[in-house]
């Protein structure tokens, strides 16, 4: 039997209403609705040599202007405990902040984005808690240009999304997950593109978290020299 929790639409479906939402028309709300120098997520909290990451978290590499927030990465005077340069780069989670934020299960969550170009960006929108929880409405490699990384970690569940219409480099997409019970759904630019069947349970929640990560080489090629890596994410929105 299908349930309010087990079915989504993009956002205007009726008889949901929007909870929470960050518009980008102010600047961060540090402490109080975002955190940017930490997360559970990374074994030194501040930066991670995990992952094949280079990332050095760096609240400052997340600035908004007309709206948008832009993410970016740049090359930092700090060696990871791999022995690999780390890369200052900027995360939002609402885990530690003074509002705390969770989504839970029968939620909608959309994001727009512009995906990015450079070499070696690992951008993403995910969740996590106490060391799992973790639900990825999208990670995008340009090496992989038109394709995105949907994924279930909480029931194991994960597909690749491509669009050469819709997901490219430099391009503008809009990216939706409903957190069903017994099924996690994703939409792209408004169309369902998987279902996967196995959900979160009747009773998880998690923090979110959205982050331009750098890639080590191990999966995905790292960045190619010293040039600036940027993300711009438009909105982050939460229907219930």
């Amino acid at each position: 039997m299908t349930t309010h929790s087990d079915t989504f639409t993009p956002t205007m479906i009726p008889g949901r209403s929007l909870i929470w939402s960050e518009e980008f028309n102010t600047p961060i709300a540090w402490g109080a609705r975002w955190v940017g120098d930490r997360s559970s997520a990374y074994r030194y909290c501040d930066h991670n040599p995990d992952d094949s990451k280079l990332d050095w978290l760096t609240p400052g590499c997340v600035t908004v202007s007309n709206g948008v927030a832009t993410f970016t990465a740049v090359p930092a005077g700090r060696t990871l405990e791999n022995g690999r340069q780390a890369w200052h780069t900027g995360l939002l989670t609402t885990e530690y902040s003074a509002e705390g934020f969770q989504v839970r299960t029968g939620d909608y969550v959309e994001t727009r984005v512009r995906l990015p170009s450079g070499t070696g960006a690992w951008p993403a929108l995910w969740t996590w808690k106490d060391g799992h929880n973790e639900v990825d409405s999208f990670e995008y490699h340009p090496d992989n240009p038109n394709l995105l990384e949907l994924s279930n970690h909480v029931n194991r569940a994960t597909t690749y999304h491509t669009d050469v219409d819709a997901i490219g480099p430099d391009r503008r997409v809009t990216i939706g997950t409903g957190y069903g019970a017994h099924r996690v759904e994703w939409y792209v630019n408004g169309e369902r593109v998987f279902s996967d069947g196995t959900g979160v349970g009747p009773h998880w929640s998690a923090y979110l978290i959205l982050n331009l990560s750098l890639s080590a080489g191990e999966y995905h090629p790292a960045p190619r020299g010293p040039a600036p890596i940027t993300f711009d994410v438009d909105y982050l929105r939460v229907y219930r």
